[in-house]
């Protein structure tokens, strides 16, 4: 991607992360990179366009990091690849790395910000937020923990009510990360609750 294409891209999902997708026109994007609307358009069809490809990087964004510390990179109704040899271990290091990406990485931070403010605004940006943040990564735990449960490496349990136990936590402290709201380490409490969790379920 050229330094202007990619420019261009930051500085909208800049915007949106601020102001959301509908009140963020091409001409203010433009304006705030001091070009015009049609050198913009060189680079990018419509603000549609700008969006779809940040969508698509967050996507593969997600899936290098889930590749770094062996975990599945597929849902599971995709690709069952990898389900199979993941242990808690490798869940709880990926865990942390998650909270880290999704409060420490600009652009996977304004992403969250965008969706968040866009939810209620639109139908496909609920279920983009759902995808990306709330259910999509509560099935991805269930179909591990089932597969871990399957193998003999996690007790027996129900997978979809553990998935929620073993999410909420990283969704609130996530949430309460942008204002600060955990007075205490949130990483640290983020690891004793996965600790925790782990000491009830190993096999």
């Amino acid at each position: 991607m050229t330094d202007t294409k990619e420019k261009i891209l930051i500085t909208a999902l800049h915007l949106f992360a601020r102001d959301g997708f509908e009140a963020v026109s091409v001409s203010t994007i433009a304006g705030e990179l001091g070009m015009t609307k049609g050198a913009l358009y060189k680079h990018y069809a419509n603000k549609r366009d700008i969006f779809n490809t940040m969508i698509q990087r967050m996507f593969d964004l997600d899936q290098s990091v889930a590749q770094k510390y062996g975990m599945p990179e597929q849902n599971f109704n995709v690709s069952t690849d990898g389900y199979d040899s993941v242990d808690l271990a490798y869940l709880k290091n990926f865990t942390l790395a998650q909270f880290r990406f999704w409060t420490e990485d600009d652009f996977a931070s304004s992403i969250r910000r965008m969706l968040s403010l866009e939810q209620y605004r639109s139908e496909e940006m609920g279920r983009i937020y759902q995808e990306m943040v709330v259910s999509g990564p509560v099935q991805y735990l269930a179909d591990l923990f089932r597969a871990m449960m399957n193998t003999g490496r996690m007790k027996v349990g129900d997978a979809h009510s553990l998935a929620v136990e073993f999410y909420s936590p990283l969704y609130l402290l996530i949430a309460m990360s942008d204002n600060k709201q955990e007075e205490r380490d949130p990483l640290a409490v983020l690891e004793g609750l996965v600790d925790s969790f782990i000491g009830r379920w190993r096999v």
